[in-house]
């Protein structure tokens, strides 16, 4: 069970974090933070689909988050659900085309040898 409840954090974290990045990234800059530039900017993120299902999806990873929380110790859920760090630079590179770097590609090495190194 431990397991299934990392790879649900895993993918609805990172859904979540594509999600939201693609929908601001749309939604556009805000340009100054009084009041009324706040007030458009949120209305605007209610209406924005992608928004919306980052924030369900990320919902989700919260509860799962809690649910592996009740059964496992913080010294391996926390790092173990650190694969979602592997799947989000795949995800913004090939997905949200982003420049991924070789310097983020030996982070990402570093954290999916430590999330095997759980594993076993």
């Amino acid at each position: 069970m431990r397991w299934i409840l990392v790879g649900v954090i895993a993918i609805c974290n990172t859904l979540g974090d594509v999600l939201n990045t693609a929908g601001m990234k749309r939604q556009g800059e805000l340009e100054s933070l009084d009041a009324r530039s706040l007030g458009h900017m949120l209305a605007r993120i209610v209406q924005n689909a992608l928004v919306l299902g980052g924030l369900g999806a990320l919902t989700v990873s919260f509860f799962a988050l809690l649910s592996l929380l009740s059964i496992s110790n913080v010294s391996f859920a926390v790092p173990a659900t650190a694969m979602s760090y592997i799947l989000e630079t795949l995800l913004a590179k090939y997905i949200l085309k982003e420049q991924v770097k070789w310097r983020r590609w030996a982070a990402v090495t570093l954290v999916a040898g430590g999330v095997v190194l759980l594993s076993l």
